[in-house]
């Protein structure tokens, strides 16, 4: 059955999977205990839409057995990436290189192409991500379409009760732009709010981040501030490269990567911070990805011991716990996005945090660690698990009985939100930092 998936229709041409240290390739030891774990194989009990199932398939290819072929593309695709197999698994298999190579290689055998794909990833990957201000310019465009009222009258008037359902609800899930970007938010250059400064660290302010979470850019540097560190958060950043090796462009991650080491030298600092998970899950790797390259694999070394989630740098730093009077209680539950709690193993220090603050009461969300369904872009090119994943995860946050929903991605926050929005809920879905910076405002204020 595996092997009818993968064989060869296009022949002879490189291979990622092939170019793999084989060691990579050959340390899954099939035993089985990652497929619990496993959001896909859970809802289909399918070898092959599982982690063990997806890397013989992987094998096969390196060992010259098999060549990709659609079906191959498709089952890397409906991978979610949660990288909970690499939380369980005995071997420490990194499937998360695994992952970003068998998508490589779907994408170099052009086994998926079709002029709408090649359009859609050109538009997006090649151009509108490899540029912040493209990016910019059409989150302003879509600010306007939502400011000026010409949303609510495309809802209202029925227009798009005669579009075909997907598009329907793809325009039900276009997010609410912030009316100000980070770098209308954010001086490039910040101080402690009081003393010396005790660490000098950079902001990565991210894309989607930038557009949809500002505000949340603006609690991370109001946080870092309260904290003692002289942050550095250059205007106009460029996209880290996730988006890209997620989706096997692996050459143009590389691109990116090299932009944001010639922008932010990480010699310069103490600490380089993300506030994004997926993100900085690819943030950490970048000298896997420039092993090859000998002009940037010492900066990219540097690089990855340098970037801290902010969670774990504030846990780090022994982050100042502040105080309030009579804080009202709030009962807040912790969803864990994978690529905080899975792809760097931060799962304590985000608890730590929300603990720390007054009048926040944790209380423990069932399957806290088990995918929404966000993955990156997967609930727009998969939307049926995803929002499968969705309920799911909504089902849980409800037992909780929680006011609160705290997350650690933007990709995570927008998903659950939209799922809460169609309930017709009140619940509040925030990062952590903000809930933090909330509490240092309060107490500033004598609250």
């Amino acid at each position: 059955m595996l092997v009818e998936l993968a064989k060869s229709r296009d022949g002879e041409r490189p291979s990622y999977l092939k170019g793999l240290d084989y060691s990579v390739v050959q340390q899954c030891m099939h035993c089985g205990l990652c497929l619990p774990t496993c959001p896909t194989y859970d809802a289909t009990q399918l070898e092959r839409n599982s982690p063990r199932g997806r890397i013989a398939l992987m094998r096969s290819i390196a060992d010259g057995e098999l060549t990709a072929t659609e079906t191959f593309a498709d089952e890397m695709y409906f991978c979610l990436g949660c990288l909970a197999c690499m939380t369980a698994c005995p071997a420490g298999v990194n499937y998360a290189e695994l992952f970003e190579q068998a998508r490589a290689e779907a994408e170099s055998a052009r086994v998926l192409t079709s002029p709408w794909r090649r359009f859609i990833r050109m538009i997006t990957l090649n151009w509108l991500f490899m540029d912040h201000a493209r990016l910019q310019v059409l989150g302003r465009l879509m600010r306007l379409y939502q400011t000026t009222g010409l949303q609510g009258l495309i809802r209202r008037c029925g227009i798009m009760e005669l579009m075909p359902g997907r598009l329907r609800d793809l325009e039900s899930m276009i997010p609410e732009i912030q009316p100000n970007f980070s770098d209308e938010l954010i001086a490039p250059r910040s101080l402690p709010k009081s003393g010396a400064a005790r660490y000098r660290v950079a902001l990565l302010t991210g894309c989607a981040q930038d557009l949809i979470f500002s505000d949340v850019n603006r609690d991370t540097l109001e946080v870092l501030q309260e904290n003692g560190c002289e942050v550095i958060t250059p205007a106009n950043q460029p996209c880290c490269g996730s988006l890209h090796a997620h989706n096997g462009e692996w050459e143009t991650a590389k691109v990116l990567a090299r932009r944001q080491l010639d922008l932010l030298p990480p010699d310069q600092f103490d600490a380089i911070i993300t506030n994004a998970a997926g993100c900085g899950s690819h943030l950490k790797h970048y000298a896997s990805l420039l092993k090859d390259d000998p002009v940037y694999l010492a900066r990219a070394e540097e690089w990855d011991g340098k970037v801290k989630d902010i969670h774990e740098w504030l846990v780090e730093i022994q982050f100042r716990q502040p105080e309030a009077k009579r804080p009202e209680v709030q009962l807040v539950t912790y969803h864990e996005a994978c690529h905080l709690c899975h792809g760097q193993n931060i799962t304590s220090q985000p608890r730590d945090i929300l603990k720390a603050i007054p009048g926040c009461e944790l209380t423990e969300l069932p399957e806290s660690n088990w995918c929404c369904g966000s993955a990156g872009i997967y609930n727009i090119v998969q939307p049926e698990m995803a929002n499968d994943l969705l309920d799911r995860k909504l089902a849980h946050i409800e037992s909780t009985r929680a006011h609160v929903v705290a997350t650690g991605n933007p990709g995570c926050l927008l998903h659950i939100q939209n799922g809460v929005r169609k309930q017709g809920s009140d619940l509040r879905l925030a990062h952590p930092v903000t809930l933090l910076a909330e509490a240092y405002r309060r107490e500033a204020h004598g609250e």
